[in-house]
């Protein structure tokens, strides 16, 4: 890939992108002359992107790559920060053991918090956040405790954002994903895929490409801000 100057104008700095929708994202921003940073444990397979390796479950990451990621930012005149990271054990709230509960916190709230005070000071006008959010951010099903308990928060968290920056031209959103056709939903099967396609009203399977691109068309309208923005297809009630 050819980096032209433009391309140091506009930055996206996101999590979790070795793969499913942070992958789809990352390749998205690419394509629209976006510098690209990730961070995550396993570097995605994607060239022309800065790769920082780091455990967001790990108090204390952000540590050893802030020189490096304050590095790669520097001169961008638009930091999109996309929160897509996040781990998803299951465990009904009977079962769920405070460890577990406390490892899906750290990463899929606790981080985001983080990186935002590591980022905001490199964040101008026209700048976002975006969080990844899901359908459990306002719904609720049986047997996954700390994940919906976790999407609740980041919802909180997005609108917290929202009111906090009021003022600096920073606006955020937090798009939440139905079914989505990933590596990790696939784990479950045939026969629960075509359950969870039928719970569409379009029947199918989100791909992870309509979810990077509702993630993009945030990142790039202010109008938003504020906003939960359900991309699942039409969610079938009841």
């Amino acid at each position: 890939m050819t980096i032209n100057d433009d391309v140091h104008l506009r930055c996206l700095v996101i999590t979790g992108a070795s793969r499913g929708i942070g992958l789809a994202t990352a390749r998205r921003f690419l394509d629209a002359d976006y510098k690209v940073v990730n961070i995550s444990r396993t570097p995605a397979a994607v060239d022309g992107m800065v790769q920082l390796t780091a455990d967001l479950c790990a108090p204390g990451w952000q540590d050893a790559i802030a020189v490096d990621l304050l590095a790669a930012v520097e001169g961008a005149q638009t930091l999109v920060v996309v929160h897509n990271a996040a781990l998803q054990p299951s465990g009904a709230v009977q079962d769920v053991e405070p460890e577990v509960l406390r490892q899906v916190m750290e990463l899929n709230v606790v981080a985001p918090t983080v990186l935002n005070r590591l980022l905001l000071q490199r964040m101008g006008r026209g700048s976002a956040i975006i969080y990844v959010g899901s359908t459990m951010s306002f719904k609720a099903t049986s047997g996954i405790a700390a994940y919906v308990a976790s999407k609740h928060a980041v919802l909180g968290l997005m609108r917290s954002t929202c009111q906090d920056l009021a003022g600096k031209n920073i606006h955020t959103a937090c798009v939440c994903p139905g079914f989505t056709d990933t590596e990790m939903l696939r784990g479950f099967g045939g026969d629960a895929l075509e359950h969870l396609a039928s719970r569409s009203t379009q029947a199918r399977l989100l791909q992870p490409q309509e979810v990077a691109a509702s993630i993009q068309f945030c990142a790039e309208n202010p109008v938003v801000n504020g906003s939960l923005v359900k991309a699942d297809l039409g969610f079938v009630e009841g």
